[in-house]
């Protein structure tokens, strides 16, 4: 049997319940026609690079297979009818990933980091604090500069007539 990763975009409106609901339909698939699913990794709710039928998150799962190519081709042809999936990709691999994929590692070390993503010994900056380089100009906006005063509108209540 060969081995497979199957990624697909679930829609953003779906429950985290609803989501792993396919994931097990999906597993039930292939089993049943003679293959095993390994790991499944949930990667959770994402932003899309562009908007998938009107969707700008999805929620991505990960799927290792071992199974027949007639299996896979069902999962596919039934996430094709699904109106729930948005996007899906199956991968021919010549082995299963041991531990967890790259987006997984890449959350880790975000978490590790903080939320935000601390970068080391950089200084924390107040607002309004810009180091060595002087006060901002902003033009005529601060009362000042060499513009001089302003001549009054045409046409405009209160302006010169």
């Amino acid at each position: 049997m060969a081995l497979y990763e199957h990624v697909f975009l679930a829609r953003q409106d779906l429950s985290q319940q609803q989501v792993d609901a396919l994931v097990e339909h999906y597993k039930g698939i292939i089993t049943a026609a003679g293959g095993s699913v390994g790991r499944v990794e949930n990667w959770g709710l994402k932003s899309l690079t562009y908007r998938i039928n009107k969707n700008r998150k999805a929620y991505y799962t990960l799927m290792d297979i071992t199974a027949p190519s007639a299996a896979v081709k069902e999962v596919e042809r039934q996430q094709g009818l699904s109106e729930d999936i948005l996007r899906f990709m199956t991968v021919k691999v010549e082995a299963h990933e041991e531990g967890v994929s790259a987006m997984m590692q890449k959350r880790e070390e975000r978490s590790e980091r903080g939320e935000r993503g601390g970068f080391g010994d950089r200084p924390q900056r107040s607002f309004g604090d810009r180091g060595d380089r002087g006060p901002r100009s902003f033009g005529d906006r601060d009362g000042g500069g060499d513009r001089g005063p302003r001549r009054p509108r045409e046409g405009v209540e209160g302006g010169a007539e």
